[in-house]
């Protein structure tokens, strides 16, 4: 198990506790993060990388694989195309460079690429923090290239494995949740996709594709974009250089935020509609294996409609009636108009889900991916050098800060639960013992904070989990809004925010 930019016993415990189990009986661990996480404590080998120097690790790690003769070239001459590109760039990528940028001893560089390539069932896991950088998406596309260059794909115990970031984010992006695709990533460009949803929902539909939520908020600053319906999302808290989306919440001319709870988003809003949690509805979550599982009302929902209803509601106040009797009723139509879903019904996943792609009644799902080939035919290898981040450490801001979650909060719905305040109630920003000492801080004190973008207080926790030189912390807080500091730039693709770098300075508070 080669794990990078994931802290997966916080961020996922479930699937945290069986590869410490897999550990356990004897799998080989590699783990590659800037922090001592705790499955670094597990691992078998634990790469400190440089914030923001995946590619460079990734190019190192293949550029070993290849002068040592360990690539798979049978998989690679029958499944991937585009090779002699790869080689070429990686050449540069030698261990001495790599480490020198990446901070990781040359001996591991060298271990770690003979023990991944050399390995008969390796799976690649990434998350966040893969993603959640200016380079995301070639990032991710790095992570690619070394599982095809050993040809680890398209068997059982192999495979890229991007664990989501919540729930049903899988799902969400399944069922069209994207301002670019209807459902089962179907194009909005593509004429006979939008002919066939056309027909299906009785209305012309645009052909271009919509505006991704960094882009939201921009047009929402210039006057474009004069009215949001948010539905359990609360981008004041968890969105990047928040307070430039709080000034784009306050240019728009309506807001509805539909929510359990009043939370920071919904301060904002000029109506706040009641939402039914996962709990008080019907439907299915698709998780990051793609299997398709059945949710069950277990109470009745509190504000008198499930969400769907609650949609359908204003949908015919609109103009637009909705006729639906259930939530097996809508996800028929769904199964009807997607061709990788074809195959679910309820009655299929009534004891065990399904994973897509499903096409047919009789058809048994798809285990894993990629068995015989990839959906564009051959796997095409990326040319990918190092992109730095966007914002650096310098004499102003001397601290690099990185972000993510801690495990009793998981996102930001726990500050309203009392029973999780009392185990852990503020945040604790991780300092380094080497920075606290020429700060004169201990664990417990009071401390600035301060990017280019806002500042905050918040109690820090000395520790050796992070290296010198770097700050780490949550964002569950609203009392230390941690994304006031973070980065607003964005990965050009995905427009995913560079939470994971951004230069901040840190002094004691006074009287502290």
């Amino acid at each position: 198990m080669f794990l990078i930019g994931t802290n997966t016993t916080e961020a996922h415990p479930v699937a945290g506790y069986k590869m410490r189990k897999a550990a356990r009986r004897g799998a080989k661990l590699i783990v590659a993060d800037p922090r001592r996480i705790e499955l670094a404590e597990e691992a078998d080998h634990w790469l400190r990388i440089q914030p923001g120097t995946d590619i460079p690790l990734l190019n190192g790690l293949m550029h070993i694989i290849i002068k040592e003769g360990l690539h798979n070239q049978s998989f690679i001459e029958e499944r991937t195309e585009n090779f002699e590109a790869l080689r070429e760039t990686v050449e540069k990528y030698t261990p001495d460079y790599v480490s020198r940028l990446t901070g990781v001893p040359v001996e591991d560089l060298y271990t770690v690429a003979r023990l991944y390539a050399t390995t008969d069932r390796a799976m690649l896991f990434y998350t966040l923090g893969i993603t959640e950088h200016i380079c995301g998406t070639n990032n991710v596309m790095s992570v690619a290239n070394l599982a095809m260059l050993t040809g680890h794909l398209g068997r059982p115990g192999t495979g890229v494995n991007p664990i989501r970031g919540q729930n049903n984010v899988q799902g969400a992006c399944d069922m069209g949740a994207l301002p670019n695709v209807y459902t089962g990533y179907q194009k909005v460009t593509d004429p006979a996709s939008r002919a066939k949803f056309e027909k299906a929902w009785g209305v012309p539909l645009p052909g271009e594709a919509g505006l991704m939520i960094p882009e939201m908020f921009e047009a929402a600053h210039h006057g474009e974009l004069k009215a949001m319906y948010i539905l359990g999302e609360n981008p004041v808290l968890t969105d990047p250089d928040s307070n430039h989306i709080r000034a784009g919440l306050e240019k728009l001319e309506f807001l509805v935020v539909q929510e359990l709870f009043m939370t920071e988003t919904a301060e904002y809003a000029d109506v706040v509609l009641p939402a039914a949690s996962f709990a008080e509805t019907d439907g299915t979550f698709t998780n990051t294996e793609r299997r398709v599982q059945r949710v069950r009302q277990a109470i009745d929902p509190l504000p008198g409609m499930a969400n769907w209803q609650s949609i359908m509601a204003l949908g015919d106040r609109m103009g637009y009636p909705m006729n639906y009797r259930s939530a097996e009723e809508i996800f028929n139509e769904m199964a009807s108009l997607t061709p990788s879903y074809a195959g679910i019904s309820y009655a299929r996943i009534e004891d065990k889900g399904l994973q897509w792609p499903c096409p047919s009644a009789d058809h048994p799902g798809t285990p894993y991916l990629h068995a015989s080939s990839f959906t564009r035919g051959k796997g095409l290898f990326q040319s990918i050098d190092h992109i730095p981040p966007a914002e650096l450490p310098d004499r102003e801001y001397p601290f690099l800060l990185s972000t993510g979650r801690i495990l009793y909060h998981y996102n930001v719905t726990t500050p309203y639960s009392a029973g999780i305040q009392s185990i852990w109630s503020k945040e604790f920003a991780e300092v380094n013992p080497y920075d606290a000492e020429r700060l004169g801080v201990e664990s417990g004190d009071r401390v600035m904070v301060a990017s280019r973008r806002g500042e905050l207080t918040t109690r820090i926790g000395v520790t050796d989990r992070v290296p010198p030189g770097m700050i780490w912390m949550s964002f569950h807080y609203k009392d230390s809004p941690t994304n006031a500091l973070t980065s607003n730039a964005v990965d050009p693709v995905t427009k995913t925010g560079e939470y994971k770098v951004c230069a901040v300075k840190m002094q004691k508070v006074a009287g502290e």
